[in-house]
C-alpha cells in the first residue's frame, strides 16, 4: 500500500493533459537468417536512433511463465504491509513511494532485485543500493533460507528475459555493421554482469485525485543507466516516453509484446547514434499497474567508451572513456531528471 501525505501529494501531481499515442516501432526477433533477419535489424536500428525505444515479437519467452510472474507479483502486493515491509520470508528487496536517494518520491511500491550467475540477491547487499526501508536488510539476511517459489519464478523469468536481451543487442550489432557479434551482448551475459529486475506496482490513484482530474506521478522522468532495459507491464496504460522534440507521448499497452529501451551506456557505446528515452509512468487509471522491467548493465569494473568502429569519419568521441561503477554511483547521487551523461561528455 502507498500512502502520502497531502504534502507529497502535491509534490507528485501532474496536470490533467491527454498525450497523443506514441508511434512505437515492432521488430520481429524470429526472423529467419537472410532478408527477413536483415530487415529486422535494420528497423532495430532505425527505432533506436529515431526514438531509442520499440518493441519487440517473436521474442521466445513463454507467455504461461509471463502469466505466471504477473499473477505471483500481484499476490506479493496485495499482502499486508507489514509482511512486504518484513520480506515475507523472500530475499527481495521491497520499496515504497521513495525512488533513489535524491528526494524523488512516486505513487509507487516495488520489488528490486539484483541478478547474478548464481541467480537472484537483494539490492541491499549491494553498494549502490536505492532501496529506502530497513526492512531490505532483513531480507539480504535470509539469502541463506531455502528459495523460495517466488524467487525461484523471478529467477526463471530474468533467464529467459536475459536471453532475449542478449539476442536484441546481437541484432543492434548486425544492424551497425559492428564486430565481433557479441560487441554487446557480452556485457550483459558476463557472469560478473550488474543486471537488475524491478517489479512495480502502481495503485489506483487515490479517489480525490481521480474525482479533481489530475494525474500523478507514478515514476518521474528519467534515463534509464544501463546498456539496455525490457520492460513489460499487464496490459494497463501509464508509461509515456518524450521525444526529441521534448513532447510526452502515450504507449500503447500489449500484452504480447516486450519494450525495449535505449540506455545510457548504450548511447555512449555507439557514440550518441543511439538514444537514451526519456521516460516515465503516470497514474490516473483505477485499475492498478504492475510492470516488470529488467536491466542489463555491464560488469561494474567493465570500461565503457564509444566503440572505435562507430566514431565516424573524424574519429571524435563524444564521451570519455569511465567505469560502469564510475557511472552508476554517479548517477545515484542527483535526482531521477537529472542529465547524468553531460558529466561524462568530451
Amino acid at each position: 500500500m502507498v500512502v502520502l501525505a497531502k504534502a507529497e501529494l502535491e509534490q507528485i501531481a501532474l496536470p490533467a493533459a491527454a498525450p497523443p499515442m506514441a508511434d512505437v516501432r515492432a521488430v520481429d526477433l524470429s526472423a529467419a537468417p537472410g532478408p527477413g533477419r536483415a530487415a529486422a535489424a535494420r528497423a532495430l536500428v532505425a527505432a533506436c536512433e529515431e526514438q531509442g525505444f520499440f518493441k519487440v515479437t517473436g521474442h521466445g519467452v513463454p507467455q504461461e511463465l509471463v502469466r505466471a510472474v504477473e499473477a505471483a507479483a500481484a499476490g506479493f502486493f496485495a499482502l499486508a504491509q507489514a509482511e512486504k515491509e518484513g520480506g515475507a520470508g523472500e530475499p527481495v528487496g521491497y520499496g515504497c513511494k521513495q525512488i533513489g536517494d535524491g528526494g524523488d518520491l512516486g505513487w509507487i511500491e516495488y520489488l528490486l532485485l539484483c541478478l547474478t550467475s548464481a541467480g537472484t540477491v537483494p539490492a541491499a547487499s549491494f553498494p549502490f543500493s536505492t532501496l529506502p526501508c530497513a526492512a531490505a536488510a532483513a531480507a539480504a539476511a535470509s539469502l541463506s533460507e531455502p528459495s523460495s517459489p517466488l524467487r525461484e519464478l523471478l529467477e526463471e523469468y530474468a533467464a529467459a528475459v536475459r536471453r532475449m536481451a542478449c539476442g536484441v543487442l546481437e541484432l543492434m550489432a548486425e544492424g551497425l555493421g559492428v564486430v565481433p557479434a557479441d560487441a554487446f551482448s557480452r556485457l550483459v551475459a558476463d557472469a560478473e554482469s550488474d543486471n537488475m529486475l524491478r517489479v512495480n506496482h502502481y495503485p489506483p490513484a487515490p479517489r480525490p485525485e481521480q474525482q479533481a482530474g489530475r494525474l500523478l506521478t507514478g515514476f518521474g522522468e528519467h534515463t534509464d543507466p544501463q546498456i539496455i532495459s525490457v520492460l513489460r507491464s499487464n496490459g494497463t496504460t501509464g508509461l509515456e516516453i518524450a521525444g526529441r522534440d521534448g513532447e510526452w507521448a502515450s504507449v500503447p499497452p500489449d500484452a504480447d509484446s516486450f519494450f525495449i529501451n535505449v540506455g545510457d551506456a548504450l548511447q555512449v557505446l555507439t557514440n550518441g547514434r543511439f538514444r537514451s528515452v526519456k521516460h516515465r509512468v503516470v497514474v490516473s487509471s483505477e485499475r492498478s499497474r504492475v510492470s516488470m522491467i529488467f536491466f542489463g548493465g555491464p560488469p561494474p569494473g567493465e570500461r565503457l567508451a564509444p566503440l572505435p568502429q562507430l566514431l565516424g569519419d573524424g574519429g571524435r568521441s563524444r564521451y570519455r572513456e569511465f567505469t560502469w561503477k564510475e557511472y552508476k554511483s554517479s548517477s545515484h547521487k542527483g535526482r531521477l531528471v537529472d542529465n547524468r551523461l553531460c558529466h561524462f561528455e568530451n
